[in-house]
């Protein structure tokens, strides 16, 4: 019996697959457990309808994420340390306060665990930091710490 699946089961498939069960198996676990549907002519219209939405809508996101991304390129957050002696910092600038500083001076709420941040900035200057905004899309926020 030909099963459109609606969860993923293990050794089976993924939800979405179309896979080629026995009929007691569909009929005694898949089927009434809801882990999928018999494959007819209206489930399988139903499947490819709900695949063609989710490719629509996957699109509409990374469009969303790569005109956010060139937004994000031209913008720059400003922050201040306090410096001691000989130029040396008190402290360092997180991901978590880059994050605060984007929201309050550019109004983007970005996520802190989608900065790529591999290290808190520790010195004076410029630093671009990678900004996960999709799988396929990184923006380079500019960062600039001054001496407070």
């Amino acid at each position: 019996m030909k099963v459109i699946l609606l969860q993923d089961v293990k050794s089976l498939g993924k939800k979405g697959d179309m896979v080629n069960v026995s009929d007691g198996y569909a009929r005694n676990m898949i089927l009434p457990k809801k882990l999928g549907v018999e494959a007819n002519a209206k489930n399988m219209n139903d499947l490819k309808l709900q695949k063609a939405h989710e490719e629509k809508v996957a699109k509409e996101n990374l469009e969303a994420a790569q005109a956010f991304a060139k937004e994000l390129e031209d913008k720059q957050v400003v922050l201040t340390i306090k410096v001691g002696e000989g130029g040396r910092t008190f402290g360092s600038v997180s991901a978590k306060e880059i994050a605060e500083a984007a929201k309050q001076q550019l109004g983007y709420d970005i996520d802190k665990k989608k900065m790529q941040l591999p290290s808190p900035i520790r010195e004076l200057g410029t630093t671009m930091v990678p900004v996960r905004l999709h799988t396929k899309v990184t923006a380079n926020l500019k960062v600039v710490v001054r001496e407070a």
